[in-house]
């Protein structure tokens, strides 16, 4: 038995009466210890946060509503002179889902950090296993999609070199797994030390993350040959995103109507602000601008804590666990729906009502393709 045995555990009970006098202690014999108060009960485990399942769910289908916006602005080459309707549809709609990439830098650090995190290396190994190989399997499934429709910008080879590195073609979406993944190994490594364990193998990668770009860069300029970028890493931004979202979901925020619209137009008066500036200033605004991360946490705080009916838990808690798949496959999606249907001379209400289908259809493509392949056991496979 531990020490912490003794001081959770109550003493055993005596069978014997107690004996009580009113006679003070004779010299030479111990006082009766007082009586301790008893301990704090061992800390709960926190139960499901179905408000983060709906953030999940959200920041999903935010990151298709841009990437729908993308193919409208793609097909006026980034200029409203070739075609104002559909350069304002892209660029409404991608201005509307830039708070989705933040949102999941800041779900991971709260999941590793407070929601769950790994209780040794080998759990944290499990979990990036989930991660990198429906990645890996997705990238090939793109390559070979790509030379299918003969859209591929390099040959196959030299494409498959470089996403092992870091650099992300033709799935351009699938660059975010390449910050999240050594993120999320950080933040763990840091868990695990906290805890007193001593992750070698993980200090060992991430030093491989750290030293990655020179070394890659030495193996150039020593061989000659040109080697691929390498881009397993993370900026700070995304760090301090991560950090931030497990303090913020961490939060019991005030309850109320009132507080939550106030945090729901503090979001709206952000996403116009992001669209001022992406169409006026810069497109495409940096996630480590100030107007992006106000949005990210004004939506945060919109949904934190927001309560769930019961009947909608089940529905809720298995769609978005489809979120990942989903986010895998839904540029494939959109890409096959959008080709014949988005150019440059679409009017006004075209634009807009092509926008809204296009979004509508892939996101239901996208979550039920990744429902039917994890109802047929893919899931470790196909995310």
């Amino acid at each position: 038995m531990t020490v912490s045995d003794v001081t959770r555990r109550p003493a055993a009970a005596s069978t014997s009466p107690p004996q009580h006098t009113d006679s003070p202690p004779k010299h030479g014999d111990a006082a009766p210890a007082p009586e301790r108060a008893p301990g704090p009960a061992p800390a709960r485990r926190p139960g499901h946060r179905y408000d983060v399942d709906v953030i999940r769910l959200l920041c999903a289908c935010g990151v298709i509503l841009g990437h729908t916006g993308s193919e409208f602005i793609n097909a006026v080459g980034r200029q409203e002179a070739n075609g104002a309707a559909a350069y304002w549809a892209g660029m409404t709609a991608d201005a509307i889902s830039r708070f989705a990439v933040p949102m999941y830098f800041a779900i991971a650090g709260w999941a590793v950090l407070v929601g769950a995190p790994p209780r040794d290396g080998w759990r944290l190994a499990q979990r990036m296993v989930r991660i990198v190989v429906p990645m890996a399997v997705w990238t090939v499934v793109y390559l070979l999609w790509g030379r299918l429709r003969e859209t591929n910008e390099d040959p196959l080879r030299n494409l498959a070199v470089d996403a092992a590195f870091g650099t992300v073609r033709p799935a351009y979406h699938l660059w975010y797994l390449y910050a999240y993944v050594p993120i999320v190994l950080l933040l763990g490594f840091v868990v695990l030390l906290r805890a007193g364990r001593r992750p070698w193998w993980l200090g060992a990668v991430l030093l491989g993350f750290a030293l990655g770009p020179g070394l890659m860069a030495d193996a150039g300029r020593a061989t000659g040959w040109g080697t691929p970028s390498f881009g397993w890493g993370f900026g700070v931004y995304s760090l301090v995103y991560a950090a931030g979202g497990a303090l913020l979901f961490s939060l019991r925020p005030h309850r109320g109507r009132g507080v939550r619209a106030l945090w729901l137009g503090a979001a709206t008066a952000a996403m116009l602000g992001v669209l001022v500036y992406q169409t006026q200033v810069s497109y495409v605004i940096p996630n480590a601008h100030v107007l992006v991360a106000v949005f990210t946490g004004a939506v945060l705080l919109t949904l934190t804590r927001v309560r769930v009916p019961e009947r909608w838990r089940p529905h809720l808690k298995r769609i978005a666990g489809a979120a990942f798949g989903a986010y895998l496959v839904h540029l494939m999606v959109i890409r096959t729906l959008a080709d014949p249907l988005v150019s440059a001379d679409l009017g006004g209400a075209e634009a807009a009502g092509l926008t809204a289908v296009i979004w509508a259809a892939s996101v239901v493509l996208s979550f039920g393709a990744a429902l039917l392949w994890q109802r047929l056991g893919l899931r470790r496979l196909l995310g």
